[in-house]
């Protein structure tokens, strides 16, 4: 056939034949591309495998497949993305598919579903990013549906419903409103004021001494102290009841760590006041020591209101891997040149290496080079192996260092990033929300290309855009964007 030849091919009997020799021309996005009927058959099922067999079916079947047809040069019109339909033509070459760097996942994905393609011909690297940029989605529709839920106010909702949710918000949300930063700034305040006056109560020149004879903290702190743990009561309390979650609530790591810093004080008043009848005075006061010393877990709860130790939260998660490798090789030099060090100075009369045990804690100060200096080799073959082993150990606290580095900045890039894409996310639907209006004239726009005012041709080419990532967890609704709004 001529290229020049503006009727459709023939399809006879022996169609399939045909199909295999011949040639059709596409053109994506102003790229043109041209293939031949042996290599899209070999995945029938693909969009471009059935433009192959589609002349046959006249006007109806091409424009099913793509946007626009020229009969006169045999060529296929696709307003896609070119350089995703580069990247998903190599399954027919290669069998498989790699999505360019710079190219969105998402899109990319739409991309293959549009062409038909499955995404199991897309490598394992590619679907790794792919899962990493859904989950990326998720987290922001997350984010968005938060925002979204403290907004709104459901008319259905009983009173005690709508209290508890503006105190679970007035608490949890700092953000929210101006009010609830005055009580995120004074709960951090009391978080410091309790942890100065554990610290300082423990000052010899600033404790009393009782009738006893026993030293003990200045009544004045003790005020102070009963003060905050009064509000950290009363804070826990209400953040339990005003709970959407309370079996969720009771169980994270935060607030255990909340009732971690509360309880010891209420267990010590127990005890001081009902233990000495049920036991020996000097029992008590060891367990409220014991209790006492427990007050430093206070002190994380300044995590709860600091983004930068949630981080270094999450990094330190994410990094077990490498702090395994790190206590490994810490394990390994350690017992190495500890038994070094043990063998190597027993020659000397005045050694301080007693036993391999004992040296272990010489070789954790060398290697970590922090060297107190309380034992040290006094040999020359000693020397050298105390040198080799701060030598080594710098080479083995150096090398996981990076990674580690690495997952927190990563991750605080990631929180950053998700942060805006919510704020641009809720622009959006805010935008969208304004057109409402402009929506109504479109619809009456629609319903006369349907009657026909406007031409059979015009009407036929009505097609509205939808963006590609879309979050389908926000909302059912469609909502249309175009294609630079979708990838910012």
């Amino acid at each position: 056939k001529m290229a020049g030849d503006s009727s459709f091919p023939d399809v006879d009997t022996d169609g399939s034949e045909k199909s295999e020799e011949m040639e059709i021309v596409v053109n994506v996005g102003g790229v043109r591309q041209v293939f031949y009927g042996d290599n899209l058959n070999q995945y029938p099922e693909t969009r471009l495998a059935e433009l192959v067999n589609c002349l046959s079916g006249g006007y109806d079947s091409i424009f099913s497949l793509c946007d626009d047809y020229d009969p006169g040069k045999r060529e296929f019109y696709f307003d896609r993305d070119p350089d995703a339909f580069k990247c998903i033509i190599d399954v027919y070459y290669f069998g498989e598919i790699h999505m360019k760097k710079g190219i969105c996942p998402i899109c990319f994905k739409n991309e293959m579903e549009f062409w038909k393609v499955d995404l199991q011909f897309l490598d394992d690297c590619c679907k790794a990013h792919l899962s990493e940029k859904k989950e990326e989605l998720e987290e922001i529709a997350r984010r968005v549906q938060l925002i979204l839920d403290d907004l709104g106010v459901d008319a259905s909702e009983s009173r005690w419903k709508k209290c508890q949710k503006c105190i679970w918000k007035f608490l949890e949300k700092p953000e929210s409103s101006y009010p609830a930063r005055v009580i995120a700034v004074l709960s951090f305040l009391f978080i410091l004021i309790s942890s100065v006056v554990m610290c300082v109560g423990t000052i010899p020149d600033l404790q009393v001494v009782d009738a006893e004879g026993n030293r003990m903290e200045h009544p004045t702190l003790d005020s102070i102290e009963t003060a905050c743990i009064g509000w950290f009561t009363v804070e826990y309390m209400l953040r339990l009841i005003s709970s959407p979650n309370k079996l969720h609530f009771a169980f994270s790591f935060m607030n255990i760590v909340d009732v971690l810093a509360i309880l010891p004080f209420y267990v010590s008043l127990t005890l001081t006041h009902l233990g000495a009848k049920l036991m020996e005075l000097s029992n008590v006061q060891q367990a409220v020591q014991a209790l006492r010393i427990m007050r430093i877990a206070r002190i994380f709860k300044l995590a709860r209101h600091s983004s930068g130790l949630q981080t270094l939260t999450y990094a330190l998660k994410r990094s077990f891997k490498e702090l395994g490798l790190l206590l490994m090789y810490l394990a390994v030099g350690i017992f190495v040149f500890s038994a070094l060090g043990y063998t190597m100075e027993q020659s000397h009369p005045e050694t301080l290496f007693k036993s391999i045990p004992q040296s272990f804690w010489w070789a954790i100060i060398t290697m970590t080079t922090v060297g107190y200096g309380d034992i040290y080799p006094k040999t020359t073959l000693g020397k050298l192996n105390a040198a080799i082993s701060f030598l080594c150990g710098v080479i083995a606290i150096a090398l996981p260092i990076h990674p580690i580095i690495n997952n927190f900045v990563r991750y605080y890039n990631k929180q950053r990033v998700l942060e805006t894409a919510a704020k641009h996310e809720l622009e959006l639907m805010e935008l969208n929300s304004a057109e409402g209006k402009a929506a109504g004239s479109r619809n009456e726009l629609e319903d006369l290309s349907r009657e026909g005012k406007e031409g059979p041709f015009y009407s036929s080419r009505i097609k509205v855009s939808h963006s590609d990532t879309f979050i389908h967890l926000l909302s059912e609704e469609k909502h249309h964007r175009t294609r630079l709004q979708s990838c910012k």
